[in-house]
C-alpha cells in the first residue's frame, strides 16, 4: 500500500464528463489549478508560456473497467485501458500537457484541460527538451 496526497485541485468550467472533450486540444477551455498553501514553494519556478505535464486522479472514474471502446466507439473494437486514455481504469490517473498561462500565488492558469472542476492535482512535472537543454 501506498499513499497519494493531493497538492491541490482544479478550478474549471467543466462539470459534465458527457460534454467535456476527450483531450485538451479538442476544444478544452482555460482552466485555474489552485494549489495548497504547504506546496507554494514548489511553485516557484512556473513561468507563462512553459509546458509542464499535469498529473491528476480521475476522481470520478470506475476502478473495475479493464477494457472500452476507444472514445465510446461502438464500431471499434474492445481493447484494453492501458492501450487507451480512458479515464476509467484500475488507477485512475490522468495526465495532461498544458501550458501555463499566468501565476498568481497558490493559482496557475493552463490552457488546453480538458479535466473536471474539482479534479484532484496529484502532481506537475516540466515537458523536458532534448538532452542538451536539460
Amino acid at each position: 500500500m501506498f499513499e497519494i496526497s493531493p497538492v491541490g485541485a482544479v478550478s474549471s468550467p467543466l462539470t459534465d464528463r458527457a460534454s467535456a472533450p476527450k483531450q485538451g486540444d479538442e476544444g478544452a477551455p482555460d482552466a485555474w489549478l489552485v494549489f495548497e498553501p504547504a506546496v507554494a514553494d514548489a511553485l516557484a519556478d512556473l513561468a507563462p508560456g512553459q509546458e509542464v505535464l499535469l498529473l491528476t486522479w480521475f476522481d470520478r472514474a470506475a476502478r473495475d473497467v479493464l477494457a472500452v471502446r476507444p472514445r465510446g466507439a461502438a464500431d471499434r473494437p474492445l481493447t484494453g485501458v492501458f492501450s487507451t486514455r480512458s479515464p476509467d481504469r484500475p488507477n485512475p490517473i490522468g495526465l495532461h500537457r498544458v501550458t501555463v498561462l499566468e501565476v498568481d500565488g497558490l493559482r496557475v492558469k493552463v490552457s488546453g484541460l480538458e479535466a473536471l472542476d474539482g479534479t484532484p492535482i496529484v502532481d506537475v512535472k516540466p515537458v523536458l527538451g532534448g538532452v542538451s537543454e536539460r
